[in-house]
């Protein structure tokens, strides 16, 4: 099977911080990297680190070269990346000492997908595949619509959360992943409650309180655990967990496994900086779990 993600490309400027700014306030950096990032492509890294077979599907700018070669490099396929004159999408990244962050992004390319790029690259796919989404791109519930046309999962992020665009996808969406905040948000503005959202699964991470998962047909729920770590950046957290977790499902693995599979990644992810960069590969994954489940 494959995953296919239409997801972000970004330049993350990240910054050290001893706090995360507040406002009107000027803060001097104890360091500053460049790396490669944005939730589409975290989740591609993630996925396909995992062991699955990734397709992205996105855009650069024509400075964005060095961004498809690295993405290259983790094997994921990346054929369907489009160069246009429009600028790379980058994000500034304030982090904390504990390990929390405040995030600034320009879309740039992100925002300038091709309906074209997305028919041709889902053209490959076949029932069963997934296909990968988020709220960095335009084009999302058209690839949704196409998506489910040909029988394919589709997994939703709803994340950065916008109400309308989760309205937009929803229609199309096997399974629906939030965090704790953004799930709340949508059920007020939706005036719902989860159980009643027209979708076949649902996961909610809550860091330290693990993650859920509801299944609204049924009424059926499972709780799995977050592993305790010390996290010292927490940026990219989610993007792993949801690329490790739709590499289980790809690869036959329960709700609930995957979901554990997801949450060791993410575990490991919070111990180190960065984004992309410091997604841990499969083996650590699989020789945490065995650590921890001893």
């Amino acid at each position: 099977m494959t995953i296919f993600n239409l997801g972000s490309i970004n330049a993350d400027h990240i910054y050290r911080v001893e706090h995360l700014p507040n406002p009107g306030e000027t803060l001097s950096a104890s360091s500053f990297v460049t790396g490669l990032g944005g939730k589409g492509i975290n989740q591609s890294v993630a996925a396909s680190l995992a062991g699955s077979d990734v397709v992205h599907i996105g855009a650069v700018g024509l400075d964005g070269a060095w961004a498809v070669d690295q993405i290259s490099g983790y094997g994921i396929d990346t054929r369907f990346i489009d160069r246009i004159e429009t600028p790379t999408g980058h994000a500034i990244v304030n982090v904390d000492q504990g390990g929390e962050n405040a995030i600034v992004i320009f879309s740039g390319a992100n925002n300038c997908q091709s309906i074209e790029q997305i028919q041709a690259a889902l053209g490959g796919a076949k029932a069963g595949d997934i296909l990968l989404l988020q709220n960095e791109t335009d084009l999302q519930a058209e690839a949704a619509r196409i998506a489910r046309g040909l029988g394919m999962k589709v997994i939703y992020s709803a994340a950065p959360f916008s109400v309308e665009a989760v309205k937009g996808v929803l229609d199309n969406v096997s399974v629906l992943m939030m965090n704790k905040v953004e799930s709340e948000q949508l059920c007020a503005r939706l005036e719902t409650v989860l159980f009643d959202l027209p979708v076949s699964d649902i996961v909610v991470t809550k860091g330290s309180d693990g993650a859920d998962w509801l299944c609204p047909a049924t009424g059926k729920t499972l709780n799995v655990a977050s592993f305790p770590v010390t996290a010292i950046d927490t940026t990219a957290a989610g993007d792993t967990f949801a690329g490790y977790f739709a590499a289980g499902l790809d690869q036959g693995q329960s709700i609930q496994d995957a979901m554990m599979l997801g949450s060791a990644a993410a575990a490991i992810k919070v111990t180190r900086k960065g984004t992309a960069d410091a997604i841990p590969m499969r083996a650590e994954i699989d020789a945490f779990l065995k650590e921890n489940r001893s």
